[in-house]
């Protein structure tokens, strides 16, 4: 729900949202989403990546001492992640004139809204789900002496994930510009910075640190960047 303002506002749309589209799409997300999460917590188990916070809550522990842990790094990645993207972006933007100043198009209250699905539910669909199963089939053709994942495994899953995290964006790019090699190397870059910066913070320490680096990222990206650049017109 959060994320369709956003949407709406970067491809111009003229869709209308009827309560019936929006209790539509409420219900295949929670069916999508529930059968990701069922598999992506089965599959982490197994492979031994945690969740750290969600855990501790769970067995009744208290959770301020592994929110310390993770809540700096994970916030100062998320904003390197997101700084990087920009600066990474100039050279593209300069070859695809349809994404200067893009960042002005959209409201920063609604990059806000949009920075909570890209916190939550690309993260959980991402990295709990789609970097544990490629860590998992990489755990299954080759594991280490004591049974682990070898760590060319998983970095190989993160890199997977974040490729494909980078390609997912093409639709909704196909519908500002049309897809050539730029643009869709400009998508797996941009993207791919992120998606190994979340990827090794999930495997390290745990998929709220993905989570909260990934918001923090957007937060860069969507909000300070956008009123930054207002300001300065």
């Amino acid at each position: 729900m959060l994320v369709i303002p956003y949407s709406l506002a970067l491809t111009s749309s003229n869709i209308e949202i009827t309560p019936v589209i929006l209790l539509l799409q409420i219900v295949q997300s929670i069916i999508m989403f529930g059968v990701v999460i069922f598999f992506g917590l089965l599959l982490s188990k197994r492979v031994g990546i945690g969740l750290p916070l969600l855990e501790n809550v769970l067995e009744g522990k208290n959770q301020s001492k592994e929110l310390k842990s993770l809540l700096l790094p994970s916030i100062v990645l998320g904003a390197l992640a997101g700084i990087l993207i920009i600066f990474v972006s100039i050279p593209f933007n300069k070859l695809i004139p349809e994404f200067q100043n893009m960042e002005t198009i959209v409201s920063a209250w609604k990059g806000f809204l949009a920075s909570f699905y890209g916190g939550i539910a690309e993260e959980v669909l991402l990295r709990l789900f789609m970097v544990s199963l490629f860590v998992w089939i990489f755990f299954k053709i080759k594991k280490t002496n004591d049974g682990c994942p070898t760590v060319i495994g998983i970095w190989l899953s993160i890199i997977l994930a974040a490729v494909i995290f980078g390609l997912g964006h093409l639709p909704a790019t196909a519908q500002i510009v049309e897809l050539n090699g730029i643009v869709i190397a400009r998508a797996i870059v941009l993207n791919g910075i992120g998606g190994i910066i979340f990827g090794w913070l999930y495997w390290k320490k745990g998929l709220e640190s993905a989570m909260i680096a990934h918001f923090t990222a957007d937060i860069v990206l969507h909000v300070i960047t956008p009123s930054v650049l207002l300001l300065l017109q």
